[in-house]
């Protein structure tokens, strides 16, 4: 059963129009990965499901309440927790607030376990802009842990981040999964992206595209070409991996 669907939506900037008829399904449990070229239309999709862009049609469903105009505020208290690509966090204001004012909110007795498991209580006492980019994705990842939703939306996890920052929010992905939150990410870091998603959903030409599992989308032709480019190597199965039993893939460096 979907958690979240979006159905045919469509936008127009101006005269320009960014999408045509983008919907997308994501299930309990399940990490769909939301791909396509810079300016695609990926994050006004991610913006019009948590409702800071209009849509000229379609629909947005939540834990099976249709929202014809989605309100951020209504999705998040029926359970929805949006990252975006940047200032979740608000600057000047020490990390220790944040935490605090999310627990007001929504109290949770293993908040000081997520401190200690990704290390934030050095950082308590200080501001994003005194953050690394990837201290600051640890830390909204944590405030998402704390917060427990059945849904999680995060607009370029990976983008600007170590390769140990990496591990440890794939890891963390991960484990959303597995405890039944549907899991809706958009990037570029194909490695990263791969490792974790159940379903490739390819955004061009305004709409969307499911692939399938990793496995099954790098194969997939036009994929390769206009996305992951002509020198994007042939996958490679090498045993049973994350994708829902699809294999692990040996996936391209990058697009």
């Amino acid at each position: 059963m979907s958690v979240l669907e979006a159905d045919s939506i469509g936008v127009w900037f101006g005269t320009r129009r960014i999408l045509s008829a983008a919907s997308l399904r994501v299930g309990a449990g399940r990490i769909v990965a939301l791909l396509g070229r810079n300016g695609s239309g990926k994050t006004t999709l991610l913006n019009v499901i948590n409702g800071f862009v209009r849509p000229a049609h379609g629909h947005v469903i939540f834990r099976g309440v249709r929202h014809d105009r989605p309100k951020l505020h209504d999705l998040a208290q029926a359970g929805l927790f949006f990252i975006p690509e940047r200032n979740l966090l608000s600057r000047g204001r020490p990390l220790g607030d944040h935490i605090e004012l999310l627990l007001r909110r929504h109290p949770n007795p293993d908040a000081g376990e997520v401190v200690r498991r990704l290390r934030l209580g050095p950082w308590l006492d200080r501001p994003p802009e005194r953050l690394s980019g990837g201290e600051r994705r640890r830390a909204e990842f944590g405030l998402a842990l704390m917060r427990r939703p059945a849904c999680l939306m995060a607009d370029e996890p990976f983008m600007g981040i170590a390769p140990r920052d990496t591990e440890e929010i794939g890891a963390i992905i991960r484990e959303f999964a597995a405890d039944g939150c549907a899991i809706l990410i958009t990037g570029h870091e194909i490695p990263a992206i791969f490792s974790v998603a159940h379903e490739i959903h390819w955004m061009t030409a305004g709409t969307v595209h499911p692939l399938g599992p990793p496995a099954e989308a790098i194969r997939n032709d036009q994929f390769r070409r206009d996305y992951l480019g002509p020198r994007a190597p042939r996958p490679v199965v090498v045993g049973a991996g994350p994708a829902a039993g699809s294999g692990t893939v040996e996936a391209p460096s990058g697009t």
